[in-house]
């Protein structure tokens, strides 16, 4: 499960700002979850409970997810589109000369402190 393994870095990256600007109390943190990066949202909600009722500065915090949408760049046409609809080959010209711009990343975008 590579969701603990996820939360575990966030809760730890999450702690080194908080101290770097001293914060007491985490709120909320708010994840973005690329469409095709393999995490299961439900996965990720159950190990934050799990792990934030160890984590003093964590605990009780809100975890909110937003997922980021899969965007494939296909360089036949130069043109983007929806890659969990269309795959790897590009639905306007055909190209299989395509690569993954957006859609894999994991990542904090905001912490919220109380």
């Amino acid at each position: 499960m590579h969701e603990l393994s996820i939360v575990s870095y966030v809760v730890k990256q999450v702690e080194e700002i908080a101290r770097a600007n001293a914060v007491t109390k985490v709120g909320s943190v708010t994840l973005e979850f690329g469409e095709v990066s393999g995490v299961v949202p439900e996965l990720i909600e159950d190990c934050w409970k799990w792990y934030v009722r160890r984590t003093p500065l964590m605990e009780g915090a809100e975890l909110i997810s937003e997922t980021v949408p899969a965007v494939t760049y296909c360089e036949g046409c130069s043109t983007t589109y929806p890659t969990v609809k269309y795959g790897r080959t590009c639905p306007r010209c055909g190209s299989g000369r395509t690569y993954l711009k957006q859609g894999r990343e994991v990542s904090i975008k905001q912490i919220e402190a109380c």
